[in-house]
């Protein structure tokens, strides 16, 4: 299934939730949508699921416009599956009984499915690793097999479209990263089209084909992982995302020069985005910054802050233009004084 958003905004009362947006997904794409806590990211999601209309603006599934001010085709004829955050498993029913009722009661189930719906419910419980625990309750499962369960029951009726909000945000974080190689190779068995609301940047980056950065009902950037995280066109998404540095400095062409050096320090730059060029800015990770000693050409600073981190250490430094947080694997100590160098192989 092909989703479009055409200029789609949503108000409450006086409250603009979303800003008008375009968006495609593609049929079978992994698409997150990623934001802090009031960015709208919900409210799209819940727009796609047909729990909300648009206050402009239409959505189209494969080329049909299923909601727009005034319709909205309701979501047990959409033909998606949906998991919460909360699992919202109900608690009379073991885990071949939630797996059923989808297959029983949705009304877009294609055939095939309720016609083999014993085959297709063994082949789901496979799929997410609870073939033995067909005949348990939920009160009796651990967070991750509750988690399952939910994605089996919403992948059941064998949907076209996916929607996941927060999905593993209530689970510990070694049980997250096993819970994101499940989706990311449930998805490769489904080809089910998945949209993923997170606020967990790590989440996007390991999972989607695209990602959807939002601030304040808008998109700020639409772009691959690697590009969102490489190649930041804003400075929330440099800071939000990447973590990134935004250091001052004066720009001639695809030459940047930094606050605090005495000019003959020079970063290339061809790839930054012109907004930073603009306001005068290089975006720098954390990792991409290299500690050197004080005589050594580049931004001089103090070290402010110390955390060491198993293969790394996190420090911050302190320099003329502000402070920056920098990864590094070489030992240095509070108040010690620093330069901080950016190699050319890390340069834009």
């Amino acid at each position: 299934m092909s989703i479009q958003l055409v200029e789609v905004s949503k108000t409450f009362g006086a409250f603009q939730a979303l800003k008008p947006l375009n968006l495609t997904i593609e049929k079978g794409e992994f698409v997150a949508i990623l934001g802090p806590s009031g960015c709208g990211k919900t409210t799209l999601l819940r727009m796609l699921a047909g729990f909300e209309q648009p206050t402009a603006g239409e959505i189209r599934m494969n080329r049909t416009t299923v909601t727009k001010p005034g319709f909205s085709l309701p979501p047990e004829k959409r033909r998606i599956g949906m998991v919460f955050q909360a699992f919202a498993l109900w608690p009379h029913m073991n885990v071949t009984e939630h797996i059923r009722f989808p297959i029983r009661h949705h009304k877009e189930t294609p055939s095939y499915i309720r016609e083999r719906e014993q085959e297709r419910i063994a082949s789901v419980l496979q799929m997410v690793g609870l073939e033995q625990h067909g005949t348990r309750m939920p009160h009796e499962l651990s967070g991750g097999q509750k988690q399952r369960v939910a994605i089996a029951r919403a992948i059941a009726a064998e949907p076209s479209l996916l929607l996941m909000d927060e999905p593993l945000s209530s689970l510990d974080a070694m049980l997250r990263m096993d819970m994101r190689r499940e989706i990311q190779a449930i998805h490769r068995q489904t080809g089910t089209a998945i949209v993923y609301v997170t606020h967990d940047q790590g989440e996007a980056l390991a999972m989607a084909d695209r990602i959807v950065v939002m601030k304040d009902g808008r998109i700020e950037q639409i772009g691959t992982p690697q590009d969102i995280y490489l190649r930041p066109e804003t400075e929330f998404v440099a800071k939000f995302v990447s973590k990134a540095n935004l250091i001052r400095g004066r720009w001639n062409r695809d030459s940047f020069v930094p606050i605090g050096t005495d000019g003959t320090v020079q970063w290339q730059g061809g790839r930054v985005a012109d907004h930073f060029k603009s306001c005068g800015m290089y975006p720098v990770r954390p990792d991409q910054f290299k500690l050197g000693t004080p005589e050594q050409a580049g931004i001089s600073g103090e070290v402010t802050n110390v955390q060491f981190q198993g293969k790394e250490f996190h420090y911050h430094v302190r320099s003329e233009d502000g402070q920056w947080e920098i990864s590094s694997p070489l030992p240095f100590q509070l108040h010690d004084k620093v330069s901080l160098h950016l190699p050319a192989e890390e340069q834009l």
